[in-house]
């Protein structure tokens, strides 16, 4: 049955608000009437989520779930999610409560009646320690000033999505940070920004530390080069390759002419190779020609590459029939 909403959510080891968090959606989707269903996707808890998974989707036909074979990251959870949502618009929370569900009909209604193709929750007041909230302030900065996209929390959990900005993206490592990024490079530029509610944490503690934003640099400078070189990575290496060369080639040639005039006018002349700049040209040609040969090898990879998931699903809950109509 075709449906409005499809809420992916994104879980690791938060047994303790699943069943709330649950109920409070469907309080809300219930009260402005969207056909909707919940994909619970469990990132490998080590605790009793996966069983508090069946427990609600045994009772509820619109909660799906789906457990990873193994912990891979927020990113692998939410593209998993994404590949198995059937809705046209398709919302992301987190399992913490720290989302509100009550922000979800504002959020579909941005999609589908102001024509937005994304919209992120910008969590404008928050609840988090300052070791949290600066690090992240000079995140959004960052990633402001390189991606062009111009959002104040590029981290909230709680976006909106038509679906087929979903269906033709990919995200990996700490990706799920820069989906509005992705999103625009792929031609989504429709990217708006709704305040919304932060709530303190109800329970348990937060799964990430410092780490996540070392890690989100580096993704950041990753899809800043897939996303401009990723059809076409010879203008890349192949101009750093060529560049490169072309110094090397430069210094070998006035090498042997400053030798030849130097003979030719009997001045005192020193062998080519006690010079240093003799191994620096040598160097510049042999890390071009390798720049050169990495972009040629990369754009036959860019040919025949092709998508695959690699995010095993080890199980998934049976889906209940709906009753609504």
């Amino acid at each position: 049955m075709k449906k409005d909403v499809s809420v992916v959510i994104p879980l690791y080891n938060e047994e303790e608000s699943l069943v709330e968090l649950c109920t409070w959606i469907s309080q809300v989707m219930d009260e402005h009437d969207l056909r909707y269903e919940v994909l619970l996707v469990d990132d490998g808890s080590r605790d009793r989520s996966w069983q508090v998974v069946q427990e609600i989707a045994q009772t509820n036909p619109n909660v799906l779930g789906l457990k990873l074979n193994r912990n891979y990251g927020k990113s692998a959870a939410l593209q998993t999610g994404f590949e198995q949502a059937q809705g046209d618009v398709v919302i992301t929370m987190d399992a913490d409560l720290q989302d509100s569900p009550d922000e979800i009909p504002e959020l579909y209604s941005m999609i589908q009646e102001q024509g937005y193709d994304l919209v992120s929750g910008w969590k404008k007041k928050r609840y988090d320690p300052i070791s949290k909230t600066i690090p992240s302030k000079l995140f959004n900065a960052v990633t402001r000033l390189l991606s062009g996209v111009k959002l104040h929390d590029f981290n909230c959990g709680l976006k909106s999505y038509r679906r087929e900005v979903v269906k033709n993206i990919e995200v990996y490592g700490e990706m799920h940070r820069y989906i509005p990024m992705i999103a625009a490079r792929n031609g989504y530029t429709r990217i708006g920004e709704k305040v919304v509610q932060h709530q303190e944490r109800k329970y348990g503690v937060t799964k990430f530390g410092l780490e996540r934003f070392i890690f989100g640099f580096l993704d950041l400078l990753s899809i800043n080069f897939v996303s401009r070189f990723k059809k076409r990575p010879m203008h890349f290496f192949g101009t750093l390759g060529t560049l490169s060369f072309l110094f090397g080639l430069i210094v070998t040639i006035w090498l042997i002419v400053d030798k030849i005039y130097r003979i030719h006018n009997q001045l005192i002349v020193r062998e080519v190779t006690e010079q240093p700049l003799f191994y620096l040209a040598l160097v510049a040609l042999v890390v071009g020609v390798q720049l050169f040969l990495a972009g040629f090898l990369g754009e036959m990879v860019a040919i025949h590459s092709g998508k695959k998931n690699d995010y095993l699903i080890a199980e998934k809950t049976q889906q209940l029939e709906s009753k609504m109509v």
